[in-house]
């Protein structure tokens, strides 16, 4: 695979066979982006576990205490006083089986989150086989199928990320974005790591974390020390 000059000489800032230290990461990641605009930066967690085990099936949020870098466009389905809730806390959309309709017919998603209480879930739970691939079904384990629909919204346009292990048992998150001072982006990566540290299955044996790395859009992947815990 032929690669460009840009990341030939990003890569070469970078020891193939060295894990850094998540302040050295987090300094070579600004330094070897690429691309034209402000990236994102991403974090790629390697762990020791068995996606076919239902209890080894990782799947949550966390609010970054530094934020995305992101606004995302919040869409809540939710009726009465409930969707009040939403247009107060600042939702982008809001609407029940209006919203549904227009998804289904019109192939609408100018949003990113999809936000919902408990009793629409029955009549979103139709629209599974569109929202589902895409990422989009409102899940209590990521908070976003919740009666709280004000804290829900503001956890979102905060810079809330959801997570979710992959079949090869590798979890990716953004953890900000490349114009991000050093600082910022170490407060979120501190925090991402942390919290799957928090939440290894006990069923797990060995070392549950493989690896870990960071990137930025298009540029090569660091790997950083596992030392989060200390």
């Amino acid at each position: 695979m032929k690669r460009s000059k840009k990341y030939t000489e990003a890569l070469s800032k970078i020891e193939k066979t060295k894990v850094y230290s998540k302040e050295e990461a987090v300094k070579l990641v600004k330094e070897t982006s690429i691309s034209s605009f402000d990236g994102s930066v991403d974090v790629a967690i390697r762990l020791n576990l068995d996606t076919k085990k239902a209890d080894q099936q990782l799947r949550g949020a966390i609010v970054l205490p530094k934020g995305t870098g992101k606004t995302a466009k919040v869409l809540v389905i939710a009726k009465g006083p409930k969707a009040t809730e939403a247009k107060e806390a600042g939702a982008d959309y809001v609407g029940d089986t209006d919203m549904l309709d227009k998804i289904e017919k019109e192939n609408w998603f100018d949003f990113d989150t999809i936000i919902a209480t408990p009793d629409m879930m029955p009549a979103l739970g139709k629209l599974g086989k569109v929202l589902g691939p895409k990422g989009l079904m409102p899940n209590p384990k990521t908070g976003t199928v919740t009666m709280d629909v004000k804290k829900a919204v503001e956890d979102v346009k905060s810079g809330k990320v959801e997570y979710r292990t992959d079949s090869f048992g590798i979890i990716h998150s953004i953890i900000g974005k490349v114009s991000f001072s050093e600082e910022d982006l170490l407060a979120n990566l501190n925090a991402f790591v942390s919290t799957i540290l928090k939440i290894k299955p006990a069923s797990v044996k060995g070392d549950y974390v493989k690896s870990i790395s960071i990137s930025s859009t298009m540029g090569p992947g660091i790997k950083v020390e596992n030392n989060f815990d200390k």
